[in-house]
């Protein structure tokens, strides 16, 4: 063999040993992640806790800039420069940016959280005088007063989650919100199946707007009151109100769909004595057994029988809305931090956010995303459960 075939030989063993080496280490860190997201899945602790696997900063940026988006979008404006108040996106941003705060090294509150108080404030100094967010002449018989009825409980949880989540030492009812709550008392229906509910937004959209999401309202009613600061829910002159509104609760719990139901553990962890014991045992038992085989939730499972508006098929995979706001419910009615089913679902929520963009998947229970208005508008459900995922992951935290 000369010298030139030997050198040959020579380099080409070398280019195999170096690919060799590369594919041994490719394949090893492929190996190591894939058991991290088995681990995870499973609710097995890594060497990285779960309180600091998850991107705060990039779920904070995905939640600026689309509630940023919302606040500017022209569908959404409303008179005396005021917009609509959503609840896939603007109240989960209210309910969830706040927890971010500490972890982003803020002091106050973000500019576009303090455009939506700000919003918010404005429509409730102005009831008498601002427009419906929908009204008969544009929307169709009823839209007037249910939109009524649904902005006086946003306004209201909005402004009392502030109040709490800024006073020194335990929260300051705010005038604005006093009047919030007055104007969503003075919405309260009194009488007939409603009584103790608010008449609530019907588009034929599940879970915020379909005919049985007065209880979804009712229920943010009640983490309103208990959210309040000051110790508003002991307050004299609503303590019929609190009556009426306990009363209907427990009358239709047991019809509601599990999304709604969680909503009311929720209520119940914020406002003691809201819903027997009993009832508040039962639906944390049916909550843990719709935990899917992952560990995350589907919100298809919580939905009952609804079908989509465009015929596609539901989704049935784990999604951020309905996990997220599982394991913050769960977390608010006491369940263990240690609890292996609450693990898991911590565990899938760290390893299922998208870090390039912040955001956690969700599926719409009415359109795919093919159907939607825009490729923004098919992000509401990301919105909701980006911010739900945010609230039980901080709320992990400081456990």
């Amino acid at each position: 063999m000369n010298k030139t075939t030997q050198r040959v030989l020579g380099l080409a063993a070398c280019f195999v040993a170096a690919m060799v080496a590369l594919g041994l280490r490719a394949g090893t860190g492929a190996a190591n992640s894939r058991d991290s997201k088995i681990a995870a899945a499973h609710g097995e602790r890594t060497e990285t806790s779960v309180a600091t696997t998850w991107d705060q900063k990039a779920a904070a940026a995905y939640l600026d800039q689309r509630a940023g988006w919302w606040m500017g979008w022209q569908r959404a404006q409303r008179d005396h420069d005021t917009f609509c108040v959503s609840c896939h996106t603007a109240v989960p941003y209210a309910m969830s940016r706040p927890s971010l705060r500490a972890a982003l090294a803020e002091q106050g509150p973000s500019a576009n959280e303090r455009k939506l108080l700000d919003n918010v404030a404005k429509r409730v100094r102005l009831w008498k005088e601002v427009a419906p967010f929908y009204t008969d002449a544009d929307r169709g018989a009823y839209k007037s007063v249910e939109s009524r009825g649904t902005e006086s409980v946003l306004n209201a949880l909005i402004l009392a989650s502030h109040d709490a989540s800024n006073g020194v030492p335990s929260g300051h009812l705010s005038d604005d919100t006093r009047a919030a709550f007055e104007n969503m008392w003075a919405e309260q229906q009194t009488s007939g199946v409603q009584k103790g509910a608010w008449l609530w937004l019907r588009f034929k959209n599940e879970p915020w707007e379909a005919d049985d999401s007065e209880f979804y309202g009712a229920a943010l009613a009640a983490i309103a009151v208990g959210t309040a600061p000051e110790n508003y829910r002991a307050k004299p002159e609503i303590q019929n109100n609190l009556k009426m509104l306990s009363e209907y609760l427990n009358r239709e719990s047991a019809a509601q769909t599990l999304s709604n139901r969680a909503v009311l553990l929720w209520a119940c962890a914020k406002l003691p004595g809201l819903v027997e014991p009993e009832r508040q045992k039962s639906i944390i038992s049916e909550l843990l057994g719709k935990q899917q085989p992952d560990g995350g939730w589907s919100l298809t499972s919580m939905a009952g029988s609804w079908k989509r508006h465009d015929g596609t098929p539901q989704e049935a995979l784990s999604d951020g809305y309905a996990t997220g706001l599982i394991i913050f419910a769960l977390q608010q009615a006491g369940v263990s931090r240690e609890n292996a089913q609450l693990q898991k679902g911590l565990a899938w929520l760290t390893a299922n956010q998208n870090r390039t963009d912040g955001y956690w998947l969700a599926y719409s229970l009415n359109n795919n995303e093919e159907h939607h208005i825009s490729q923004d508008t098919a992000r509401f459900m990301k919105d909701a459960a980006t911010a739900y995922a945010v609230l039980a992951l901080s709320e992990s935290n400081t456990r």
